[in-house]
């Protein structure tokens, strides 16, 4: 493992070749057993990527570990939530946006988004068009490819090659409490991470687990039987306070396009906030951001179009500056 964190602390994460590799073959070229990468490289990897090393990017894989790793003596500190992620994305953010006089639509498809003749965009959503200085265009690539007006973009085409990746969380709740700890990783095992949600899900008694499971290619279509087949015996195996308890409740959540495909090649594919259209704008984590797609990438795409949307009109804070994206 050492002789490839030195060799990862020597890449320059600006070389546009990093890109064109992918994490698998290079961790094999600096000496990585397949044990080895079980073990570390995609224990980090996979949860962060979304992919194993061998469909990873070399540029993004060095920047999760030359980021999360080796940039400081406390970067690979660990942290969680104790509520849910939703009490604060959404609930405080409402709150800060509701504060401000920001109207926020929920649920609200928009269907078109045009160039108006006298400057600014009309955004076409059931029953009203909005008519706007700026719009920031945030949803995922796919979508965005169906939006975004002609010329817009070099070439738009592009975004569809960006492909994505499914997340599986696996639910079961237990008669009584069998984990003391609020969260592991394991190793040897399709389990890959599992989190105590008691508390966050306001649960009163028993133990609620959910198990998250990243690149889930081969589980996320299967039966729930299956998947409880599959995960309740290495749950057994691997928490025995499991092994005389009751499940009250066992259900699976799946999302098949929870993020972009890092796969080698894909940042050649990833545009930047801006497009060639004047007050059109760019974000999600699949765009230029440096990063994979997590949280962090999401907000700095954000941020960048944000800034990019405020210098363009010239005022630190627009009259009508109208975003929008897809709810998951």
């Amino acid at each position: 493992v050492g002789r490839a964190a030195l060799a990862l602390k020597g890449l320059d994460l600006a070389d546009p070749a990093l890109d064109t590799q992918d994490f698998g073959s290079w961790l094999a070229d600096h000496g990585q057993s397949a044990r080895a990468i079980e073990a570390l490289w995609d224990l980090v990897g996979v949860a962060t990527l979304n992919a194993v090393a061998g469909d990873a990017s070399l540029g993004l894989a060095a920047m999760v570990f030359k980021t999360g790793l080796l940039s400081d003596p406390g970067a690979a500190d660990i942290g969680w939530a104790h509520v849910p992620l939703g009490e604060l994305h959404d609930r405080l953010a409402r709150r800060a946006l509701d504060s401000a006089g920001v109207r926020t639509e929920v649920r609200s498809r928009v269907t078109s988004v045009s160039a108006m003749e006298n400057g600014g965009w009309g955004v076409e959503v059931p029953g009203e068009r909005i008519e706007t200085d700026a719009v920031v265009l945030a949803v995922p690539q796919r979508e965005a490819y169906e939006l975004l007006p002609p010329g817009a973009l070099d070439a738009p085409e592009r975004l569809l090659g960006i492909g994505t990746a499914p997340i599986l969380n696996v639910h079961v709740v237990y008669d009584r409490k069998v984990l003391a700890r609020p969260f592991f990783a394991a190793l040897g095992t399709p389990v890959q991470w599992v989190f105590d949600r008691t508390h966050a899900s306001g649960l009163r008694s028993g133990q609620y687990l959910a198990l998250s499971q990243s690149a889930a290619q081969d589980d996320i279509d299967l039966p729930v039987a299956q998947l409880r087949a599959r995960y309740v015996p290495e749950l057994e195996r691997l928490i025995p306070g499991t092994r005389g308890a009751v499940i009250e409740d066992f259900f699976v959540t799946r999302e098949r396009t929870a993020t972009f495909a890092p796969t080698p090649g894909v940042g050649r594919l990833r545009p930047g906030a801006r497009t060639k259209a004047p007050g059109l704008y760019l974000a999600g984590a699949w765009t230029a951001t440096g990063w994979p797609a997590t949280m962090e990438s999401a907000v700095r795409s954000g941020v960048s179009a944000a800034d990019a949307a405020l210098r363009a009109l010239g005022r630190p804070r627009p009259s009508r500056l109208f975003a929008f994206e897809e709810a998951a």
